[in-house]
C-alpha cells in the first residue's frame, strides 16, 4: 500500500517559505519520496500503518495551505500510466520485503 501526500502551500513571505521547507523535510524524514513537485509517496505495509502515517502528518501539517492524503494499493500504483516522462528515483521502489542490491 502507498500513502500519497499532496500539498500546495503559499511561499510569498519568508515565514511561508520556512513552513514549506519544514513540512517538506518532515515528509522526507518520515520516509516519503518525491514523485512530483509537491507530491510525495511512501510505501507502508498495511492500512493500519497508513493510518498511523496519516495521523502523524495531520499533527504536523502547516496551518496555511492545502494538504491532501490518499491511500493507494500496490496494484493501483503499478497500473499508473505515464503520459509523458517516466518515474525515476534514486531510491529502490519495490514492494518486495527483501531487496538484494
Amino acid at each position: 500500500m502507498r500513502v500519497f501526500a499532496m500539498f500546495d502551500m503559499p511561499t510569498l513571505t519568508t515565514s511561508d517559505r520556512r513552513e514549506y521547507r519544514k513540512f517538506r523535510k518532515f515528509l522526507i524524514k518520515l520516509g516519503f519520496i518525491m514523485l512530483q513537485e509537491s507530491v510525495y509517496v511512501k510505501l507502508v505495509l498495511n492500512s493500519t500503518a497508513a493510518r498511523t502515517v496519516q495521523e502523524n502528518i495531520k499533527r504536523n501539517a502547516p496551518p496555511k495551505g492545502l494538504v491532501q492524503l490518499i491511500n493507494v494499493t500496490e496494484r493501483q500504483f503499478a497500473s499508473m500510466e505515464f503520459v509523458t516522462g517516466s518515474f525515476e528515483s534514486e531510491y529502490v521502489v519495490s514492494s518486495d520485503r527483501l531487496v538484494i542490491l
